[in-house]
């Protein structure tokens, strides 16, 4: 029988605003937790897909200062899934800006699956301003893991991928991105629907280790599955706006930043190989691989061993709240 997963209890924020970062993008943003304690910013998944109440369960409220904010055009951000003016570089600015904003010193960089990328061209930039970084899923934002997003993960699931495929009458030698992309971006709203509907299912299809239950489609459904399908492909089809192999490259530039890497050891969506590699060039970082797990944080095995990671930073004691925000 497979563990309770561990977490802090539900908590409110303690105050959240948002954030105009250009003409185009507001962002939204909270803290919770001690105000007085360790900053940490969590960097939520897709791109796209926003932070939920959820998310402050990772880390002890009586310890950590807890930062979330939704990324351009994703979540309570506006305009929802908007791709104008939507990059690494200024998501990367953005966290600058927020952090300047709370004036905060140096945080720790929480972040899983598209967030995992973030964080790491986040701090590759600004290693200064990293206390440490808890990374879940890793993804490099490689052409590989992007073809494998697309067509590889058809080799363990089988009918979400032909499914995904069928939605848009794909043959076989068709570019799925591309086709997805035409459908997305284009100016039938049905069209785009239907194209995120089915983006959507097939990604949350291939989350989990077991099956778990389909989420009922609503107006706020659709809405997400418009952010992430959009953004996502918007995304990939730049490369995640990244140079060939960068965020491996760099990883000299992260030298002395501690770090704990949460890998499910079946996660589909994010395979191990690309955790392997990031600790492979980065050998202060501690790769542990969750054995029972697939992609999602909130796999029983992943979500624990994530409130362990923020807990053996907190049982550490580097943090001085007097002098370290």
């Amino acid at each position: 029988m497979t563990a309770a997963a561990r977490s802090y209890p539900p908590i409110e924020p303690l105050r959240s605003g948002f954030l105009p970062v250009d003409a185009v993008h507001t962002l939204y943003w909270e803290e919770s937790g001690n105000p007085q304690g360790m900053p940490v910013v969590l960097l939520h998944g897709g791109p796209g897909s926003g932070t939920t109440p959820q998310h402050r369960q990772f880390f002890d409220p009586a310890y950590y200062r807890i930062i979330l904010f939704d990324q351009r055009g994703a979540g309570r951000s506006m305009p929802l899934g908007d791709i104008r003016d939507n990059t690494t570089a200024l998501l990367v600015a953005d966290m600058e800006r927020l952090r300047g904003m709370l004036e905060i010193d140096r945080w720790l960089v929480f972040g899983g699956s598209w967030g995992s990328t973030l964080a790491l061209a986040y701090a590759q930039t600004w290693p200064q301003h990293c206390h440490a970084l808890v990374l879940r899923g890793v993804f490099l934002c490689t052409p590989a893991e992007i073809d494998w997003f697309l067509n590889g993960m058809g080799w363990f699931f089988p009918q979400a991928h032909a499914e995904f495929r069928d939605a848009l009458g794909l043959a076989e030698h068709d570019d799925v991105l591309q086709a997805y992309a035409s459908q997305l971006f284009g100016d039938d709203a049905a069209r785009r629907l239907h194209a995120a509907r089915a983006w959507n299912r097939y990604e949350s299809r291939c989350l989990h280790l077991l099956p778990q239950p389909q989420e009922p489609q609503d107006a706020e459904a659709d809405a997400h599955a418009l952010a992430v399908s959009r953004l996502e492909a918007h995304y990939f089809l730049h490369g995640g706006f990244l140079e060939p192999q960068q965020l491996l490259r760099d990883a000299g530039r992260l030298h002395g930043i501690p770090a704990i890497i949460v890998q499910g050891r079946y996660d589909v969506i994010c395979p191990p190989t690309s955790a392997w590699r990031l600790q492979q060039a980065w050998p202060q970082c501690r790769l542990q691989i969750i054995d029972d797990a697939g992609h999602s944080a909130f796999e029983p095995g992943i979500q624990s061993a994530l409130v362990d990671a923020m807990d053996r930073f907190r049982d550490q004691g580097h943090f001085d709240p007097s002098g370290d925000r």
